[in-house]
């Protein structure tokens, strides 16, 4: 199933998309958040979409992102082999882990806002795991994998200023307003036949700036899982990013980095496309 959420800001219903079309879930179900996916939403879903009516929601309707706001945005650096080459470090040997505001998480085609005082805007495009239950310490695998509900195509943006020159870890320039756009659709894995042979993209406008595939990660989705609950309570409906490949604007030479009215577009391979346009804060003075 592919869910999505439609609707303006802050007031986003639950929905679906079959065969190129969405529909409202609303009736049914509050939203795709904790208490859904934790009291086992995803069955309940299979069965209404197979014996219900549900209505069609407009084309014009906004596309928000297709998780409610999650407890945690976990993400995972340098988990690809080409992105590591090309900043010279060494691959690691276990995940690297740092947090994201849980408050960046937007749209798919919401319009990125220029934080106040930045410089440096970089783009990453990242497969998505979203948690399907509470999880913590898990021993295998593939409790890992029955943990997961599915996958998502999200846009780690990052302020390479704020993340490498303003000391301490890397939380504020990846914090910023907007910073984690998720979407078009939260792809449940069993549509998914290998999550380590997907193709993924970013252009900006008509560049290619990143063109890789998920077999070139360095941990697995379900590594990851099984690692990071290690340390600490995953809950259902979390978000963990787990790593950009080749091709972000740091790792250039010299680096480029986003200008005022340019495009991102986005796309993992059955997972969707996501397009974002770079606008002045309204609190830019």
């Amino acid at each position: 199933m592919k869910l999505l959420r439609h609707g303006n800001r802050g007031k986003e219903k639950p929905g679906i998309e079959f065969e190129g079309i969405r529909f409202d879930c609303s009736k049914f179900f509050k939203d795709w958040d904790n208490e859904f996916f934790e009291n086992n939403g995803l069955k309940e879903l299979e069965r209404i979409v197979n014996s219900e009516t549900l209505n069609q929601v407009r084309d014009t309707e906004r596309w928000g992102a297709p998780i409610a706001r999650p407890g945690m945005v976990m993400c995972v650096g340098l988990n690809y082999k080409d992105h590591a080459a090309e900043s010279g470090l060494e691959l690691p040997t276990e995940p690297i882990l740092f947090m994201k505001a849980s408050n960046t998480v937007s749209g798919p085609f919401d319009p990125i806002y220029i934080p106040v005082g930045a410089e440096k805007i970089d783009w990453e495009v990242e497969l998505g795991i979203v948690i399907g239950k509470n999880i913590y310490n898990l021993e295998s695998e593939e409790e890992a994998e029955e943990a997961i509900a599915g996958y998502t195509v999200v846009n780690d943006l990052s302020e390479r200023k704020f993340q490498l020159e303003s000391g301490g870890q890397w939380a504020k320039g990846k914090s910023c307003p907007g910073f984690c756009p998720v979407g078009p659709y939260l792809v449940t894995k069993d549509e998914i036949e290998d999550v380590l042979s997907l193709n993924m993209t970013l252009s900006i406008g008509e560049e290619v700036m990143q063109n890789s595939n998920t077999s070139k990660m360095v941990f697995s989705p379900a590594y990851l899982v099984k690692y990071i609950s290690q340390f600490m309570t995953l809950e259902a409906g979390d978000l963990i990013n787990t790593g950009t490949p080749a091709g972000v604007g740091l790792g250039l030479n010299p680096p480029r980095y986003l200008q005022k009215g340019e495009t991102m577009s986005l796309e993992i391979e059955h997972l969707g496309k996501q397009e974002q346009y770079l606008r002045e804060s309204p609190f830019q003075k």
